[in-house]
C-alpha cells in the first residue's frame, strides 16, 4: 500500500466510524430549519461538534452565525504544507425547509473535516499542512459567502472544497450568475369605483413590468433566466393601489451576459413606470452570485475516487449542460481553486417539498437500507 492509499484509508475508516453520529448531527438540523443569517442552532451544533472532535473553533467569524474550525497538528499557520478549506451550509428555505439538503452538506463538510484531520494525525512526520471547516450562513440568497470573501476570510486557503445533494452527480457541474433586484412603484390611492380618475395605479406598473420581462424572454439567450413575483399589489380591491413591489432574478452563464440582461430588465422597469405615470425605485442587490469556476485538476481527483467506489458520471460535456441554480460558492470559486460537485440522494427536483423529504437521510442510512450502492 503506497501512502496515498495508506492516507486514504485512515481518512475512509475515520468516515466510516463516525457516520452514525455525523447522520445524528444531520437529522437535528433538518429537524430545526433556519432561514439566513438566524441559524443559531446549527450554528451551535457545528462548532461544539468541532470543538469536541479537536479542532480550535472560533464562533461568529466575521458574521453572527458563521466560523472557522482549524485543525493545525504544527501549530505554524500556513507555514508548511497545504491549508485546505472545506465549506458547511446549513441554512433552509422558507417554508420548505432543508428542500435544498444544506443539512447534508453541513454533515458532509464536518464528515471532510475529520477526515483530512485523521489523515494529518496519521502521518505526523510528513508536515502536510492544515484543514479549515468554515461555516458560511445564508447562501439561499443572503451571499453569507460574499461577505466572507469581503472580511478576508478566505485569504488563508490554498483550495477550497464543498459538495451538494441533487438529483444526479457531476464532478464538473454548472451554476450560473444571479442577480437579484427589489423594485417598488409609487402611485397615488383613490376609490376604485368613485373616482379611478383620480389616482394613480402602482399595482398597473407592477403588472405591465411583469409582462414586459414575459415578453423579453422571445428574445433572451435559451440559456438566460428570470424570474418575478408581485410581493406587493395593494390592500383592498376598491381601492386604486398606491403601492407595488416586484421582487426579481435575472440569470446567466457568465457576469459579462449577466451586465447585459441586467440592463434590458432595468429598461422594463423604467418604462413601466412611464407608462403609468408612477414613481419607481429600482434596488439591485449589492451581493451577486457568480458563476462557478470548476478547478479542473481537484474534480478530475473528486471523479476518480467516486468512480471507484461505483458513482456513475456523465461524460463532461453532459454534465456541465445539466443547469442548475446559482450560488455564493460561485463567488468562492473566482476567489480561489474550488470544487462544488453535485452527488446524488434522490430522483427529485431540489428546492420542492419532496426533496425536503429525501433530504431527511444521510446517503450512508439509505445504504444500510439498501436503497444505495457505494
Amino acid at each position: 500500500m503506497d501512502k496515498v492509499e495508506r492516507l486514504s484509508k485512515i481518512s475512509d475508516d475515520c468516515i466510516d466510524e463516525s457516520s452514525a453520529d455525523l447522520h445524528q448531527l444531520s437529522l437535528k438540523i433538518w429537524n430545526k430549519p433556519e432561514l439566513s443569517y438566524q441559524e443559531e442552532f446549527a450554528h451551535k451544533l457545528l462548532t461544539e461538534t468541532l470543538k469536541e472532535k479537536g479542532f480550535d473553533v472560533t464562533p461568529q467569524f466575521t458574521l453572527p452565525t458563521a466560523f472557522r474550525a482549524v485543525y493545525d497538528p504544527d501549530n505554524n499557520g500556513a507555514g508548511k504544507g497545504l491549508t485546505v478549506g472545506i465549506i458547511c451550509e446549513y441554512d433552509a428555505l422558507p417554508g420548505i425547509g432543508h428542500a435544498c439538503g444544506h443539512n447534508l452538506i453541513a454533515e458532509a463538510g464536518v464528515a471532510a473535516g475529520l477526515g483530512i484531520q485523521a489523515a494529518l494525525k496519521g502521518s505526523p512526520s510528513l508536515g502536510l499542512g492544515r484543514v479549515i471547516v468554515y461555516g458560511t450562513p445564508a447562501e439561499e440568497g443572503g451571499g453569507g459567502k460574499i461577505k466572507m470573501i469581503n472580511n478576508g476570510c478566505f485569504n488563508e486557503v490554498d483550495f477550497i472544497m464543498m459538495a451538494h445533494p441533487n438529483p444526479y452527480d457531476a464532478a464538473f457541474p454548472t451554476y450560473i450568475a444571479c442577480c437579484s433586484v427589489s423594485v417598488v412603484y409609487k402611485g397615488h390611492e383613490a376609490h376604485a369605483s368613485g373616482g379611478p380618475w383620480g389616482g394613480v395605479n402602482a399595482l398597473d406598473a407592477a403588472v405591465t413590468a411583469y409582462n414586459g420581462i414575459s415578453m423579453m424572454r422571445q428574445h433572451m439567450k435559451p440559456s438566460w433566466r428570470a424570474h418575478c413575483i408581485i410581493a406587493e399589489g395593494g390592500t383592498a380591491f376598491n381601492i386604486i393601489p398606491a403601492r407595488s413591489r416586484l421582487q426579481c432574478g435575472v440569470r446567466a452563464p457568465t457576469m459579462p451576459e449577466l451586465k447585459v440582461l441586467k440592463e434590458k430588465t432595468h429598461a422594463i422597469f423604467e418604462a413601466a413606470a412611464q407608462a403609468t405615470g408612477c414613481e419607481v425605485e429600482i434596488a439591485w442587490t449589492k451581493l451577486p452570485y457568480k458563476n462557478l469556476i470548476t478547478n479542473s485538476v481537484l474534480a478530475d481527483i473528486y471523479q476518480r475516487n467516486a468512480a471507484e467506489l461505483g458513482v456513475p458520471y456523465l461524460p463532461l460535456h453532459e454534465q456541465a449542460a445539466k443547469h442548475g441554480g446559482s450560488t455564493d460558492m460561485g463567488n468562492v470559486s473566482q476567489f480561489k481553486p474550488a470544487i462544488h460537485p453535485r452527488y446524488y440522494v434522490a430522483d427529485k427536483i431540489t428546492h420542492t417539498p419532496e426533496f425536503q423529504v429525501e433530504a431527511e437521510f444521510s446517503e450512508s442510512v439509505k445504504n444500510e437500507g439498501g436503497e444505495l450502492g457505494d
